[in-house]
């Protein structure tokens, strides 16, 4: 897995690592027109189906991210992507509502800021001033 970028996730029997990526990132922003969109997106959707059919395109871009930087990393030996068609196949509407948590935490790790007062930061660089 990718040190900790994401959330760890089973589809089918195989473990995944919802990631977001820059790629996601900008893919989410086209379709959503932003991040902050997102989350009013997936609540808002008209109907049941629609709601599915947001959250497997999600689960499939941010799972795949993991398996194209795997690729990257081992260009003699690529997995294959999912497609959404096999994240339907392979779990069921009561596991997709179980994701929500990984894709919350994947989001979240992949927005974090490691944010250090300016008073912390001194304090770190000369402790006796602190």
């Amino acid at each position: 897995m990718e040190n900790g970028r994401g959330a760890v996730i089973d589809i089918g029997g195989e473990e995944y690592e919802l990631i977001l990526t820059t790629k996601a990132t900008k893919a989410i922003a086209g379709r959503y027109g932003g991040l902050e969109n997102l989350g009013e997106k997936l609540m808002r959707s008209e109907n049941f189906e629609l709601a599915l059919d947001e959250i497997v395109w999600l689960l499939t871009l941010l799972a795949n991210q993991s398996v194209l930087i795997y690729n990257l990393k081992h260009k003699d030996a690529p997995k294959e992507l999912l497609t959404e068609e096999e994240v339907e196949l392979l779990t069921s509407p009561l596991q997709l509502a179980s994701y929500k948590n990984a894709i919350t935490e994947a989001m979240f790790k992949g927005t974090a800021r490691n944010v250090v007062s300016e008073g912390a930061e001194n304090a770190l660089k000369n402790p006796a001033a602190g």
